[in-house]
């Protein structure tokens, strides 16, 4: 199939993340989020974040979640649903931070060709080595493994399911590309990228022979299942590519392209799913109708987990106490989610110069995204926030994470979701959005949180 030429992959972040389901507000876990500094081999020097549910079984399963461009582990965490339901279902939850800058920067690397080899280097060897410290400090069972992530994490999903099948039971992947439809690091920036640029159209026996003779040649033990995701609306990594990615794990499982069900579990959500002759689906595709570059949202992490199989309710077993110390997240861009936009009452405006917003632009020939960091600068909390800000002229916002924009163009209000309502004394938020541009890539000069004017960064 022909791919329109698009923009490449979102920031995440989270693209964030692979944010799965948003909750209707932001949870309060038991157990805490702790980063490991020594977890082993780490060629692509990655961060590690761990969340251990205190409630779990005596072999727990392991979900890797990763962020998307821009993003890291702790954004992912603060900005999906993973561990909440970790702390339903009894897995442990691994949130890497990609470090690589190819791209939009911390993008986890799809395109080395030491990374598209098992046990080649890069990325997926520390992948896999924070996935052993699982199994060994906390007797995580290695026969439940699973990936998932949104955007660049999405694409490492699709990625660590063909370089490692041995390692993986199953994945789902938001918003990602098909294994090896990056030529190399130059072929990654949005704008060439020949992968997410509109000229990716293989057969399904080459996406599949690269998995068998590239990813692991000689590999004839089980594959993992495979779940993706995509939005019908997404301009950065173009919708077209879902079917890439349908075409390549049919192939390597050896299923016809023609799915053995349709349905529609929800409104919007046409899935197409894909089973072997024991009536086992071994691949399961989303198409969510309307959605841009902002998947996951609501109900689709708890669809995730509950492809892998994750959603019995654990026996409870003795906790040990981890070794690591609790992490404290540094500001960092959130994955687009799209959760439930329920604004509560704002407070009282904080005072003028109470707030503080900081701003990154990564930008592009005719589009970029921009990454805001608000700190409430004040010495009492904010519940409920509006912030506004005039977008420069020729840009027009066609894609948001953590905030709701409106309008599109001219003078903008993001408003809270549910979720990211309360801002801390002292405490941040991260949103974000993507604009298309007419040659002005300028960033936002002003901005006021509750009508209070905010200083810049």
């Amino acid at each position: 199939m022909r791919i329109r030429r698009k923009l490449l992959l979102g920031l995440a972040t989270t693209l964030v993340a692979a944010g799965l389901v948003a909750p209707s507000f932001q949870p309060a876990y038991a157990a805490s989020l702790v980063e490991v500094t020594s977890f082993g081999n780490n060629p692509g020097r990655m961060r590690m974040h761990i969340y251990v549910p205190d409630n779990r079984p005596a072999r727990p399963a392991t979900v890797i979640a990763m962020h998307g461009c821009g993003g890291s582990g702790p954004a992912f965490y603060s900005g999906s649903e993973f561990a909440s339901l970790a702390d339903r279902y009894g897995f442990i939850v691994i949130y890497p931070t990609a470090t690589q800058q190819a791209g939009f920067g911390n993008c986890f690397d799809t395109w080395s060709d030491a990374a598209k080899r098992h046990d080649g280097g890069s990325d997926p060897v520390s992948l896999v080595s924070m996935v052993r410290y699982a199994q060994q400090q906390y007797n995580a069972d290695p026969e439940r493994v699973y990936a998932t992530g949104s955007s660049s994490g999405g694409m490492m999903t699709n990625h660590m399911l063909a370089v490692y099948p041995e390692v993986f039971k199953a994945g789902a992947a938001f918003m990602g590309v098909p294994y090896n439809c990056f030529a190399g690091a130059a072929d990654y920036p949005p704008g060439s990228s020949q992968c997410t640029g509109g000229n990716m159209n293989r057969t399904p026996q080459q996406w599949g022979d690269a998995v068998r003779q590239q990813a692991y040649p000689g590999y004839s033990g089980p594959r993992p299942r495979v779940q993706v995701w995509h939005g019908t609306a997404d301009t950065l990594v173009p919708y077209s590519l879902l079917q890439e990615s349908i075409e390549q794990w049919t192939n390597v499982f050896g299923l016809s392209q023609t799915p053995t069900s349709t349905d529609t579990p929800q409104a919007g959500w046409n899935r197409r799913r894909y089973a072997d002759g024991s009536g086992t689906v071994q691949v399961e595709a989303y198409s969510i109708q309307g959605a841009g570059h902002s998947l996951p949202a609501g109900g689709m992490a708890a669809a995730a987990i509950a492809f892998f199989g994750l959603t019995s309710t654990p026996s409870p077993t003795v906790t040990p106490t981890p070794t690591t110390t609790p992490a404290t997240p540094p500001p960092t861009t959130p994955p687009p989610t799209t959760p439930p936009a329920t604004t509560p009452p704002a407070t009282t405006p904080p005072a003028s110069g109470a707030c503080r917003v900081t701003v990154t632009v990564n930008a592009w020939n005719t589009g970029l995204t921009a990454n805001l960091t608000i700190t409430n600068t004040g010495v009492s909390a904010v519940n409920g926030w509006s912030l506004a800000f005039g977008l420069p002229a020729g840009q027009t916002i066609t894609s948001g994470w953590n905030a709701t924009y409106s309008p599109t163009s001219g003078q903008v209000t993001a408003r809270n979701l549910a979720y990211n309502a309360a801002i801390p004394a002292n405490g941040s938020i991260d949103i974000g959005f993507q604009v298309t541009h007419s040659g002005n890539a300028a960033k936002p000069a002003s901005f006021a949180l509750n009508g209070a004017p905010c200083t810049v960064a």
